[in-house]
């Protein structure tokens, strides 16, 4: 049975019976136009086209980088996106991480000419195009063919730092091979410490800058996500820089084969005076990553380091401990101005980049939004979103009455300390 209006007319003709979505397409606006269909011919499988054509749509209308993600998320098989989405544990730092940028508001100045603004400024001496860059992200090739060439070359079109992570899916000579560009090189230390410096001394040869040596992962975090999924590396990918050490591939087990492979591998004896060791086998500087206390910041400079990377492992390792900007203050205060002091984790938003160099971060490193861009489009996903975070810093900056990053001070912001009058920690 179907359902009829009736439309009397003022005049003598019978009436004229509509059905009810014609009455609807009669009174309503006009469609907006479509695009043209897309042929499920050049899919192999049924819904393989549609999915695609979707997934274009989409990346073609991201705003910000954060929209990457459910793009990723789509794309990609659940043990992958899970291995770059998921936290430790509770995920409560995962979430507070964020959150943590949201309790700090902004104190913009007014009638400041900013009709010209500089973001250009220095890591170790080296010029970059603005104070973000690139974090390691392990197997960059379970999100795209082109996983870590992809990322080098966005890095270096955009003219700033990409960091390649010890557990890399090309090797630093294939990522060298991309062209030039400022890199660093992440590195676990293994038990096996020829491993470690053969592994040094092929990333220096290779022109890599700089070791961001990783202090806070003597074992691997509980990530229950890869435990659930049985994580392994995907078949044709290894771990291209341990590849002809019999180290670069994983077995399956009964939880995370991941956490099998750091508990076998990685050197649980690590200290403070290897932080002397590894100054002594390569001329790079070396950035120690995963510093979020006073105390450990005051080692850091003490042991000879060029710098401190605040970060918590993107709240992968030890859950509950606090976000990254919410340590960020008291790391810096400790360093006293003696070496730089670079933020990582949680930075989705330029408006997060001038809150952590107002905190006195001299620069910023993200990886998850690289990583699901580079899952949602490729080389074009990563350009995209270095190009977002550098429009929306430097519109923070115009908005927040700063021309040139030395403009940015703490009196730029307010924080939740700062509402409830605490003092910082005692140091």
């Amino acid at each position: 049975v179907s359902l009829h209006l009736c439309l009397h007319a003022q005049q003598k003709p019978p009436p004229i019976c509509y059905p009810l979505a014609t009455i609807y397409h009669l009174h309503s606006p006009p469609l907006p136009p479509v695009r043209a269909p897309f042929s499920p011919a050049s899919s192999s499988k049924s819904g393989e086209g549609f999915v695609a054509a979707s997934q274009a749509i989409m990346a073609e209308t991201v705003t910000n980088v954060s929209e990457y993600q459910a793009i990723a998320k789509q794309k990609l098989p659940k043990m992958a996106y899970d291995y770059y989405a998921s936290g430790a544990e509770d995920e409560w730092t995962l979430k507070e991480n964020r959150e943590a940028f949201s309790r700090i508001l902004f104190r913009p100045r007014i009638l400041i000419d900013v009709s010209t603004i500089d973001m250009t400024t220095s890591v170790l001496g080296m010029k970059i195009s603005m104070p973000i860059m690139i974090s390691p992200t392990a197997f960059q090739k379970m999100a795209h063919p082109e996983g870590e060439y992809a990322t080098a070359r966005a890095a270096s079109a955009a003219g700033t730092v990409m960091t390649l992570s010890s557990w890399a899916t090309s090797s630093v000579e294939e990522v060298a091979s991309t062209g030039p560009g400022i890199r660093f090189f992440q590195l676990y230390v293994y038990k096996d410490r020829k491993v470690v410096e053969q592994l040094v001394r092929r990333a220096e040869k290779a022109g890599f800058k700089a070791i961001a040596l990783t202090v806070d992962t003597p074992r691997l975090g509980r990530r229950e996500a890869d435990i659930k999924n049985r994580f392994v590396l995907p078949p044709g990918l290894t771990l291209k820089n341990f590849e002809g050490l019999n180290l670069g591939t994983m077995d399956q087990a009964n939880d995370s084969g991941l956490a099998s492979y750091v508990a076998g591998q990685i050197d649980r004896t690590l200290s403070w005076k290897d932080v002397k060791w590894l100054q002594s086998i390569t001329t790079m500087p070396i950035l120690v990553k995963g510093v979020i206390t006073a105390e450990d910041a005051r080692l850091a400079v003490h042991s000879g380091a060029a710098g401190i990377i605040v970060s918590n492992h993107g709240a992968r390792q030890l859950d509950y401990v606090p976000a990254t900007i919410s340590a960020l203050e008291e790391v810096v205060t400790a360093a006293q101005g003696r070496i730089p002091v670079y933020l990582d984790g949680g930075v989705r938003r330029g408006t997060d980049v001038f809150k952590a160099l107002a905190l006195g971060a001299s620069g910023v490193f993200i990886g998850r939004p690289v990583v699901f861009a580079l899952a949602a489009e490729g080389e074009a996903g990563v350009r995209n979103v270095l190009r977002m975070m550098r429009e929306e810093f430097e519109l923070t900056m115009a908005l927040g009455g700063c021309t040139k990053l030395s403009d940015i001070t703490r009196n730029h912001i307010f924080t939740e300390g700062d509402r409830l009058g605490r003092p910082l920690p005692r140091m």
